[in-house]
């Protein structure tokens, strides 16, 4: 058994009151008491559980998720998943809320981050494109004692912080991989769409999808990233003037999360349904696609399992404790129409 506050008082020979205004740093205690106690701590091994105490004190612990407010049915997935643990996690005494702000814009983001008080917040989940005020705003909120999470898309070299979601170089490469062997030794080219290529998550399944196109397929080509801005009228301009001017492009690669508008405007442009087409994340839209052949596979991750981890690891940080690894990893998933 764990030695409890009761017994680190009597090895320290002082009361109770005195461990607890001790243990939490209050005032009027003693240099001696001080020692005392903090020589018992070492003496009987006494390890401070902030969760107990947190439970104690009936202490709500309060959790946000920062989100785009532009975005399809993938960001809509997220919001529902948020609002499931929000109900579950009531009783649990931990508040759950998502704020829905436009993170293209790296200033606003960081003025929003730079605006959240340590006195009402304990962690934020964090989904914004790659900047160097995102970062900065991101450890001021750490040296606030503010827990951090990376929520699906990351921040380079930002230490002290968790990122929760799959590991995007490996996605791409599995994408490239897919593409590779359904086209088999057919030369040709691939077309890659995404949203931006501001956001790290793109830049690294760009990175992991030409790693296995140029070393196991040279007889492939990836063309240049196309950039939507999910706009529709966008969408459809850029990716017609790609496929007019290449009439060779055998596969489309759509690396970001919301692939509707890219689909739909492949459709048009592609009424053969010539083209193998890989994309990433499942949702109502995607399903259909994929029952009904307009894609091949979908390279997806759990978005329920997503926001738990993030709850998990803000829960954990904010106890003092190391989240559990394996149980924090987003695996790969792969569907294709016979296992939807």
């Amino acid at each position: 058994m764990r030695p409890t506050a009761k017994d680190l008082a009597e090895a320290a020979g002082v009361s109770l009151a005195t461990v607890d205004r001790v243990l939490n740093d209050r005032a009027n205690v003693s240099k001696k008491a001080y020692r005392l106690v903090n020589d018992a701590i070492e003496r009987i091994g006494f390890f401070k559980n902030p969760a107990a105490v947190n439970l104690a004190r009936n202490k709500t612990y309060r959790f946000r998720f920062v989100l785009p407010t532009a975005g399809d049915q993938y960001l809509k997935e997220l919001l529902q998943r948020v609002d499931e643990a929000k109900e579950a996690l009531q009783s649990d005494l931990t508040a759950v809320e998502a704020v829905q702000i436009p993170i293209s814009d790296p200033h606003f983001v960081a003025k929003y981050l730079s605006s959240i008080d340590a006195a009402t917040m304990d962690g934020v989940a964090i989904m914004a494109p790659e900047s160097p005020q995102v970062r900065d705003a991101m450890g001021r909120l750490l040296e606030r004692d503010i827990k951090v999470v990376q929520f699906l898309s990351g921040q380079e070299k930002l230490e002290n912080t968790d990122f929760v979601g799959i590991d995007n170089f490996a996605a791409g490469a599995t994408a490239g991989k897919i593409i590779g062997r359904f086209l088999r030794k057919e030369p040709g080219k691939i077309m890659v769409v995404a949203e931006t290529m501001m956001a790290q998550d793109s830049i690294e399944r760009r990175l992991g999808f030409d790693s296995i196109i140029n070393s196991q397929f040279p007889h492939l080509q990836g063309l240049p990233s196309l950039e939507t801005y999910g706009d529709e009228k966008r969408a459809r301009a850029v990716i017609q003037r790609m496929l007019e001017n290449n009439g060779d492009i055998t596969a489309a690669y759509v690396l970001s999360a919301e692939a509707r508008i890219p689909i739909a405007a492949i459709g048009q442009n592609d009424d053969r349904g010539r083209l193998t087409v890989v994309v990433h994340e499942r949702t109502p839209f995607t399903e259909d696609a994929l029952r009904g052949e307009q894609i091949d596979a979908i390279i997806a991750q759990d978005p329920g399992h997503a926001v738990r981890s993030a709850l998990r690891i803000m829960r954990a940080r904010t106890d003092l404790r190391e989240p559990l690894a394996s149980q924090e990893k987003i695996r790969i998933e792969v569907l294709l129409k016979e296992n939807l």
